[in-house]
């Protein structure tokens, strides 16, 4: 059940009877699979090797070490000698996120045909929407003329639908029709899967017309509760608000500092940090420059690329996510939780399963700089309100997204795909 007991969850099928052992303290570790004729391999298509690295390591980790090979195939960002390291093999790939010209595109499907007919997995993972569809696409040509049960599974997963499927706008509409297709199209399988992240994406893909039962819930890539886990509240006068993520205008950045300019002509003693880095493959980033000018306002700083994320939340006493489109479910919203600070995030889906209004934090309009700075002020007023909420963040955690339990439903989703395969 989500905090706000989203009516959408019976959409999905439930995972249950794990052959999976975990504990939150301990790496996962799986039952291995009973020895086939060959290992099953399983491929990740993502964008970007960091990607990988961020959100499917735990579990690429647990099905390596419970018999499979894993293979990703990606952009080389600087996380290769780290996959390898793990025994994956990589196989790099010449595409962006974002930007690349019709012949480029041309290229990296051609590129994604040669590898899945050259490696012939047991099972695709296709990582956010432009893995769907060029895999998806890849699939398709690379096995044209099998018969089904001869095709790779295609597990395609759903990370967010982003602003561009956000509103009511023609555009906006028509975006949400062509997603609707290109998922029928690329998850056409009797096995296929299509994985969202919180209720309210699941709901929509089914108001698409992608069929329920094609439809699972996994709640994000969890967190580590024995890694991130409560820290005392920051002491001192100056109350201390962090957004921690990629720094685009959509995740609510300017509302936020907005925000904060008007709670310190007020004179409270209110501070943002900014914590995270511009994203060049994204129109929507904020760039240096712009930044640099944030930060040299009183009360704004920017930290950049935080390694280790701890070290802002022994800083800063609220967590915020002004978001003005639709999240997945936000990982950096997850950690600050973990570490019991409470949060402050738009009303939309993704924050609204990490936020249960005045419980574990305070849901705000999307661009509703009035309604954001309130409620930066109310916690920043009262305290033992933000330890409560804090420590509510992390028992929500604990309760219904460690890693541990998300590793779990994970892990026993791609054993029964295995198993189903055998």
């Amino acid at each position: 059940m989500t905090p706000r007991g989203n009516p959408a969850a019976h959409l999905f099928p439930s995972l249950s009877g794990s052959r999976v052992l975990l504990t939150p303290t301990r790496p996962i570790a799986v039952a291995p699979l009973p020895t086939p004729a060959a290992r099953p391999k399983l491929l990740f298509l993502a964008t970007e090797d960091w990607y990988f690295w961020s959100d499917r390591l735990p579990f690429a980790r647990a099905l390596r070490d419970a018999g499979c090979d894993i293979v990703v195939a990606a952009r080389e960002q600087g996380h290769g000698a780290r996959i390898r390291g793990e025994g994956f093999a990589l196989l790099p790939l010449a595409w962006r996120r974002r930007g690349d010209g019709i012949l480029d595109a041309a290229r990296a499907l051609r590129a994604i045909v040669r590898i899945y007919r050259r490696e012939r997995p047991s099972i695709v993972n296709h990582i956010a929407l432009k893995p769907i569809l060029f895999g998806g696409i890849a699939r398709r040509a690379a096995f044209a003329g099998h018969r089904q049960g001869c095709r790779p599974v295609a597990v395609n997963w759903v990370m967010g639908l982003g602003i561009g499927f956000a509103g009511a706008t023609p555009a906006a509409r028509l975006r949400r029709r062509l997603l609707g297709w290109a998922l029928r199209l690329t998850a056409s399988g009797p096995k296929d899967r299509i994985v969202v992240q919180n209720p309210d994406d699941g709901a929509l893909l089914a108001r698409l017309g992608i069929e329920p039962a094609r439809i699972v819930l996994i709640r994000g890539s969890g967190v580590d509760s024995a890694h991130f886990t409560p820290l005392p509240q920051p002491a001192g006068p100056t109350v201390t608000v962090a957004l921690v993520g990629r720094l685009l205008r959509s995740k609510g950045v300017v509302e936020a500092v907005e925000a904060v300019r008007r709670l310190r002509a007020e004179g409270r003693p209110v501070e943002l940090v900014l914590a995270g880095a511009p994203d060049p493959d994204s129109r929507d980033s904020l760039d240096e420059g712009v930044l640099a000018g944030l930060a040299g306002e009183p009360g704004i700083e920017w930290l950049g690329r935080v390694e280790d994320v701890r070290t802002v939340w022994r800083r800063a006493a609220i967590a915020v996510l002004p978001s003005t489109y639709g999240e997945g479910l936000p990982r950096a919203l997850l950690e600050a939780a973990a570490c019991a600070r409470p949060i402050i995030a738009s009303d939309v889906p993704g924050c609204r399963e990490v936020v249960c209004p005045g419980v574990t934090g305070l849901l705000v309009p999307p661009g509703d700089v009035a309604a954001l700075a309130a409620s930066i002020a109310a916690l920043a007023d009262d305290p033992a309100r933000r330890q409560a909420m804090g420590l509510a963040a992390r028992a929500l955690v604990e309760r219904e997204l460690s890693l541990s339990l998300v590793a779990c439903q994970t892990m026993t989703f791609y054993l029964e795909l295995l198993g189903d395969e055998g």
